[in-house]
């Protein structure tokens, strides 16, 4: 390796600061409280990365008065820039979703882009920018530089985009800011690129809600589970803040005090109360949210201080170091479902109730957003709503529909906040799965407005829970995952809410039997008003480590009453394309082995539009049939097997056994002549 240059580099970079007589600071210099404490911090807990830091930290303001953390790294080495993955992201993490050490400790804009995560995880700031230095020494001794220029930001996931190509600092003056600024604006992700990063993050929270989990139920005794849940929801909450009124609950906050109405419970209770009156939250909702938590936060034991900290502040501050960067990134997943799951593994439910508590993988979620196809339009429900990932993906799916076909920046703020506001609506009965509702939509920013808890057989009337309380929910789209111990494996949640709709589209995924005869008097019942659009056989290990039942979607549409002779598309989705391990250390349990992608979107085109978008698909696994609805126990059906045989395959046939007769008789033949012989 060539000899390192990095004072030089630093001498060169630092002289271009002062030229432009830019606010810079080395190290371990202090150019913002906020920052310098973040970095402080994040140093004391992880050794700053193998003893790797910033080398130089500035914070400037735009025309509009933003201000942008700017962090600098040098190497002096050659070939030491920046390392990519496959994907050509600045490649910071292991194929175990581990930090890369290696690399962040050498590479310049790897080692800037991590710090510039734990700003983005740790402050305020959601827009940073990372350089990286190199150089090296040519022949006649003169050194030699590149720069790397990249944005880190919420609206990347934090992954970090190059700006442009720069040859010195100039970008930083006062003169050339604020265009620098505006070049970032410019800066955007496809979808298609930010759905790899989601995955990306996705697998990143799994394993740091294991890890959580594991840390918390080993060493932090006398908490149960709902006692863990609780402490995540309020954790979370406490910290989101709300930019000019609440600031986030920081872990300095909590001073772990035996003064009464001053222990650390009570600071976290008082920061969500101050967090959910600006929110506007009902009354009775928050009432309901601040009892719930309470009992968990305020508890003798939680509080009592020893060695100088409370067990609250001790796993406070393990939830936010573990989880903060993701929901401050505002990752639009099904993060507390992701929590639910990883929380209830540690129950011992028997089979059944832990197939009605099962989480619905994002992917299948998304695929019954658009079977029940919705967009920036749909009124959308879900009778049994869990942790609300089916929300969170019909929200989702409303929103990109939204940005694709509104032009106005006015116009579009304003549907995004009816979106979350109007158009959802869900109803959990569990009282602690229901707090996962809240915090989940609270996370969306904010879509709990009508999330509500109580029974949707016995005592919903079909009315908006908040707000609008006299008017009808209009629904145009009902999604759902329920609870396979119920009626008909949840084909009661089904009949209620299509017979409350007046239009639309609904999609279901539940145990087969339901449609096999299980549900017979449901299913009947239902397709007196209702049609049958589609019948799919989902994987049987869809819910690897939860549960192993079969499971089908059904496609409704609503309001029309179904037909002997109607069409119904049976597809048998059992081959989906990807392939899914139960591996408790695995960093991917999820692969895409065969087209899974693309056989999902060709699943919903069919669905949709029929047989002409038979692609990947073969004649065996999609079907053209009829059902007979005043019997209710041939829902799962599959394309009949041809017994005819083909003229080709007789002639075969035939040929194959002719050449088996000749084959005998030459045998039989030469052990006559060898008999003889002898």
């Amino acid at each position: 390796m060539a000899q390192s240059i990095e004072p030089n580099i630093a001498d060169l970079a630092n002289g271009w600061l002062k030229s432009y007589k830019l606010p810079y600071k080395l190290e371990q210099e202090s150019v913002n409280a906020e920052i310098d404490k973040a970095l402080s911090d994040y140093y004391s807990k992880n050794g700053g990365v193998g003893g790797n830091r910033v080398d130089a930290k500035i914070l400037l303001q735009d025309k509009n008065l933003d201000f942008f953390p700017i962090l600098i790294e040098y190497k002096g080495y050659k070939d030491k820039l920046v390392k990519f993955d496959i994907d050509g992201q600045v490649e910071n993490r292991t194929s175990k979703n581990e930090p890369n050490l290696k690399n962040i400790n050498s590479f310049a804009v790897n080692g800037a882009v991590h710090y510039a995560n734990a700003l983005l995880h740790h402050t305020s700031y959601t827009d940073i920018i990372a350089i990286g230095m190199t150089g090296y020494k040519d022949e006649a001794g003169k050194i030699q530089h590149e720069i790397g220029v990249y944005y880190v930001s919420k609206s990347n996931l934090g992954a970090g985009q190059k700006v442009d190509e720069y040859s010195d600092f100039s970008f930083l003056a006062p003169k050339n800011f604020d265009a620098f600024i505006e070049k970032v604006k410019t800066l955007h992700l496809s979808q298609e690129e930010l759905d790899k990063l989601k995955e990306q993050r996705e697998r990143e929270i799994d394993q740091s809600l294991v890890r959580l989990n594991n840390d918390i139920y080993q060493n932090e005794k006398g908490l149960g589970e709902n006692d863990r849940v609780y402490l995540v929801a309020a954790s979370i909450i406490a910290t989101l803040g709300i930019p000019g009124k609440v600031a986030p609950l920081e872990k300095s906050d909590l001073k772990s005090s035996t003064e009464k109405g001053n222990k650390d419970g009570d600071i976290i209770i008082r920061k969500i109360k101050a967090f959910l009156d600006e929110k506007e939250i009902p009354t009775e909702k928050k009432n309901l949210i601040l009892r719930t938590l309470e009992n968990t936060l305020t508890t003798e034991n939680i509080n009592k201080v020893e060695n100088g900290e409370s067990q609250l502040k001790r796993v406070f501050t393990k939830i936010v170091d573990d989880l903060g960067i993701y929901y401050k990134i505002g990752l639009t997943t099904d993060f507390t479902g992701k929590l639910f799951n990883e929380m209830y593994g540690w129950l011992g439910f028997s089979q059944d109730k832990l197939n009605d508590v099962v989480l619905t993988p994002s992917y299948v979620a998304s695929l019954l957003v658009k079977l029940a196809r919705v967009n920036k339009d749909s009124y959308v429900w879900d009778f049994a709503t869990g942790s609300a990932g089916l929300l969170v993906a019909a929200m989702n799916e409303m929103l990109i529909d939204a940005k694709n076909n509104i032009k106005s920046p006015q116009e579009l703020t304003q549907k995004e906040i009816i979106i979350k506001a109007e158009q959802l609506l869900g109803l959990e009965l569990l009282s602690s799965v229901y707090m996962l509702a809240i915090l989940n939509m609270i996370l969306m920013g904010d879509g709990s407005s009508n999330i509500l808890n109580i029974d949707s057989i016995k005592d919903f009337d079909g009315k908006y829970g908040f707000g609008k309380t006299d008017s009808k929910f209009p629904a145009d789209a009902f999604i759902l995952n329920p609870p396979y111990s119920a009626l008909g494996n949840g084909m009661n949640f089904v009949d209620k809410a299509l017979g409350m709709m007046n239009k639309g589209y609904g999609a279901i995924i539940i145990q087969n039997s339901a449609g096999s005869g299980r549900a017979k008097n449901y299913c009947k019942r239902i397709l007196e008003k209702h049609t049958l659009l589609a019948s799919i056989k989902m994987p049987v290990d869809i819910f690897i480590g939860k549960s192993s039942v079969q499971t089908n979607i059904y496609v409704f549409k609503v309001n029309e009453k179904h037909h002997k002779d109607e069409t119904v598309k049976f597809i048998d989705f059992s081959n989906d394309g990807y392939t899914r391990t139960n591996r408790k250390k695995g960093s991917n349990n999820l692969r895409d082995t065969n087209q899974a992608k693309e056989r999902y979107e060709e699943l919903v085109n069919l669905v949709r539009f029929g047989k002409s978008k038979l692609n990947i698909f073969t004649e065996k696994e999609y079907y053209e049939g009829t059902i007979d609805p005043t019997n209710g126990t041939d829902w799962n059906q599959s394309a009949p097997i041809d017994t005819k045989p083909a003229l080709q395959d007789f002639k075969k046939t035939v040929s194959d056994y002719l050449a088996w007769e000749v084959t005998n008789i030459l045998k039989q033949e030469n052990v006559q002549e060898e008999s003889l012989g002898k």
